[in-house]
């Protein structure tokens, strides 16, 4: 599948797209409860059928204060070398004109580099992207094309991003 996800505005955390408030998050893995609770038209994607694989970790943006509304999942796999970004998503009521909150791709991505360096592989994460959206990567996270379209984050555009959302991470 092919990463369709808008980067809406790297922000510090996530921010009310009305008021411009920011609320600090937490990204966790997602639980077998949480999958439970997961309704099929509140999302683009099959997540139930993402957390059933074993190679797959599927994670949720939460606001600290809030951990029981998912704002956003993202699917992780580790490849000996690198993290594999399978999909991306922003729950419904953060998606098109009239979201509640900005950067929450941002975060996703960024928490996928933190992913990535805590597995040891220096912040290295790929994609595949929408044909459309490869430039818009390109200009705002400093991704690089691979091939056709997949595309990567190295360590400098992962070490751009994890500072801008996760500023304590070491």
């Amino acid at each position: 599948m092919q990463i369709n996800e808008k980067i809406d505005k790297l922000t510090r955390s996530i921010e009310n797209s009305i008021s411009g408030d920011s609320f600090k998050t937490e990204v966790l893995p997602l639980t077998n409860t949480d999958v439970k609770l997961l309704k099929s038209k509140d999302w683009q994607f099959n997540w139930k059928d993402e957390h059933k694989n074993p190679q797959k970790k599927i994670f949720k943006l939460v606001i600290n204060d809030n951990p029981l509304i998912l704002q956003g999942l993202i699917c992780l796999e580790d490849k000996n070398d690198h993290v594999f970004m399978h999909l991306i998503e922003s729950a419904k009521f953060n998606r098109g004109k009239n979201k509640l909150y900005l950067g929450v791709p941002g975060n996703l991505v960024a928490f996928g580099c933190v992913f990535s360096f805590q597995k040891g592989y220096e912040g290295y994460v790929s994609f595949e992207s929408k044909s459309k959206l490869i430039v818009h990567y390109q200009k705002s996270l400093g991704a690089q094309t691979l091939f056709g379209n997949f595309m990567m984050l190295d360590t400098k555009a992962a070490l751009k991003l994890i500072a801008q959302y996760f500023p304590n991470f070491h």
